[in-house]
Formats: structure tokens, sequence, C-alpha cells
């Protein structure tokens, strides 16, 4: 599939009737092993691809890895690849430009693009220049605008909901595909978001969110894992490790691995 069906294709996931259901990944063999679950598209989590590779999250991971990091994962699927890309690693347009003729180079058909603490104007204008960056490249990225004003408490109660839809309509105007709302959770909050942002609205596994048929049912679009497919992996990782560095018992460390794929046999040519 070429780069353009695959980007159509990821805009048609977000079109309903189904909520799209993204198992965010961080490297080639967690997007094999999504994929090969079932997944209808493969989508990263930065937080997860920072820890990875040693960092911490927030904008600190050479833009140079994530891009290398998406060609990894487009090698190993043909689902749509999406790719968190923070604030775009610059807030500079010129710049923000460069990054993402390069990350379009390695096959991403869309990206999250948060805020964070900046002025939304200028997230306005860096969307614009994706949009118009993307534009040249001929495809049709999906540019899923992420505010976190509930994930880093910008604002409480009736202001937050009234800034979050403020910023889904200013992003909206400016270029967006998508308004992605992390640590939103309450039900009818969501419905609200859903009805008076207009684009399709993306939600993150939190404390409270309803599962993906209640969502549906809500009006939002699109449900991420964020980092808590990569806390489920490490956890199960730390157990095992745990148990056999105290015991050596070979038995149950080939117990806790039973079922997992043969990523030898996935990844061989021929």
């Amino acid at each position: 599939m070429s780069q353009n069906a695959k980007a159509e294709r990821f805009h048609q996931l977000h079109q309903g009737p189904e909520v799209l259901v993204l198992a965010n990944v961080w490297d080639a063999a967690s997007a094999a092993v999504v994929a090969d679950a079932g997944a209808k598209a493969i989508a990263t989590s930065s937080a997860a691809v920072a820890w990875a590779h040693g960092q911490a999250d927030g904008d600190i991971l050479a833009v140079e890895k994530t891009c290398a990091m998406v060609a990894e994962l487009v090698a190993v699927t043909d689902l749509p690849v999406s790719t968190d890309f923070e604030g775009g690693f610059t807030d500079d347009l010129d710049e923000l430009d460069a990054n993402i003729t390069r990350l379009l180079a390695a096959g991403a058909v869309g990206i999250n693009f948060e805020d964070g603490a900046r002025d939304p104007a200028l997230h306005a204008r860096k969307i614009a220049a994706v949009r118009a960056a993307a534009a040249r490249a001929g495809v049709n990225l999906f540019i899923n605008a992420r505010t976190d004003i509930y994930l880093k408490r910008l604002a409480e109660g009736e202001a937050a909901e009234a800034e979050a839809i403020r910023r889904g309509k200013l992003y909206a105007q400016a270029g967006a595909s998508g308004i992605f709302v992390p640590a939103a959770a309450d039900p009818e909050l969501i419905r609200r978001l859903a009805a008076a942002i207009p684009l399709p609205l993306n939600i993150m596994a939190w404390p409270g969110v309803p599962d993906a048929a209640a969502l549906a049912q809500l009006g939002a679009r699109r449900l991420s894992a964020g980092t808590a497919t990569f806390n489920a992996a490490y956890a199960a990782l730390a157990k095992a490790a745990a148990d056999f560095l105290k015991t050596g018992d070979v038995a149950a460390l080939g117990a806790a691995g039973a079922g997992a794929p043969s990523l030898q046999k996935r990844f061989s040519k021929g």
C-alpha cells in the first residue's frame, strides 16, 4: 500500500462508527506484535519511545532517532503508521518544516502534535506549518492536535472545558485533522467535548475512561493506550526478571514466557 493510500485509510478510520483503538508501540518488535494482534493502525507513544532509548519524555529525544524508529515500523508492517511527534522538537517554524519533511520521508502518515504549556496561538501557527510541509510533500498527513489542558492541569472545572474547546476549534482552523484531549475521563465531559469540537476526538486510556463501545456512543472517535501498553510489557518483564534472579527457576521463567510470538520467524526473510 502506498504512503498516500495509508494516509487516506488512516483518515477513514477516524470516521466511525467504531472507535479507532490504538495500542501504542515503541519499537519494531512491539509494532509487529501489535499489528499481528489485529491492529488497524500503528501509533507510537513518545514517552515509551524515549524510555526505550534511555531518555526522559519531553522533546528530548533527537528527532533523527524518532524518524529512524518510524522507518523501522514502516518496514515491519503495511498498516498506517502514526507517530507521537511531541511538540515537533522545536518552536522554530523553518526547523519544524525540516523535521516534518524528514518524518514524512520515513513513511509516517499521522502525528500526535502537542501544545503542552505553549501559547496556543503559537501551536496553531505550528499546525499550519506542518500542514503546509505535508502538502508540499504530497501527503495528507493526519495531524492529531493534542491539548494538555487536563493532562497538565492548566485550568480546572468549567474553565478547563471551555479552554479545551476553544483550543480544539483554533487548532481545527489551523489545519488539524483531529483533536486529542488526554486525561479527559468523565463520560459527560467527553460527550460535550465531542459535540463542541468540529474534528474527531481522541481520548487516552485513563482511570475512569469508558471502553471503546461506550466512547463511540459519546461521540469520541479514537482511543489511545498511551504508555499503558509499555507499562504492561515492562511490568511483566520486571516480575519475570526478579523471580528468575531470586530463584534461578528455569521452568518458571519458561512458563512466564509461554505464548510469546516468534519474532525470529516474523522477521525472517524468505
